[in-house]
């Protein structure tokens, strides 16, 4: 299992449009695995990825029923509203960041250095400074808020502009990316949703966990 980001000459224009010219050119990968300790709700989730030298660009099309999105404060608690993550670990002796934003367009990012728990949260991370989600670009087609929950079939669509900087501000320095692979996982959840669920990219195992890097796939930079 993995992935390869095309490397693209424009960058998407944020405006949702998943079958343009621009995203046509990426790759779509699919969203396969469901936890057992999920609902028998099982949203098709699908993501394609494109990159420049400024840009990593992320683009979520998920087929959901029973969305929600409450919360509205960056670091937030997103993973309990109808939530697309993506995690990812450029250098394999560094930690991974976590980017977790719900169907509104609130994100939660963290670095993480040392991800077994403890009370708090995680054994070494780091909350990704406000200043640096501000400059994360993104469109979504629902509301900032959706409450009370949508019961019926609904598509939704999340994009948005990871800027290298950002990851280099707590990875240090990446160098050209093209040619490089990192590792990664792609998750959507709904914690606290009516039907509670858990999918990802790559497998878990038994473990319900997201932050299991040892999980991650390969995902290539074109070169």
């Amino acid at each position: 299992m993995d992935y390869t980001l095309r490397k693209t000459a424009h960058p998407p224009e944020m405006t949702g449009n998943w079958d343009g010219e621009i995203w046509n050119q990426a790759e779509t990968l699919k969203l396969e695995f469901f936890h057992v300790k999920g609902t028998d709700h099982k949203p098709a989730v699908y993501a394609r990825l494109l990159y420049d030298n400024r840009n990593i660009y992320v683009h979520f099309k998920v087929h959901d029923q029973y969305i929600r999105s409450v919360t509205t404060r960056p670091q937030g608690p997103v993973c309990q509203d109808s939530c697309v993550e993506f995690f990812f670990k450029p250098k394999a002796d560094r930690g991974y960041l976590n980017v977790e934003a719900n169907c509104g367009g609130t994100f939660l990012c963290s670095y993480i250095e040392d991800h077994r728990r403890i009370p708090g949260g995680f054994a070494k991370f780091t909350p990704i400074d406000l200043k640096w989600l501000a400059q994360i670009r993104c469109h979504h087609t629902l509301p900032d808020v959706v409450d009370p929950e949508i019961a019926s079939p609904r598509e939704w669509q999340l994009e948005y502009a990871l800027p290298l900087p950002l990851i280099e501000a707590y990875t240090g320095p990446l160098g050209a990316i093209a040619g490089q692979t990192w590792r990664a996982n792609f998750f959507k959840c709904g914690d606290k949703t009516s039907h509670p669920h858990w999918g990802s990219w790559a497998p878990l195992g038994d473990e319900l966990n997201f932050h299991l890097p040892e999980r991650f796939a390969p995902i290539h930079f074109q070169v």
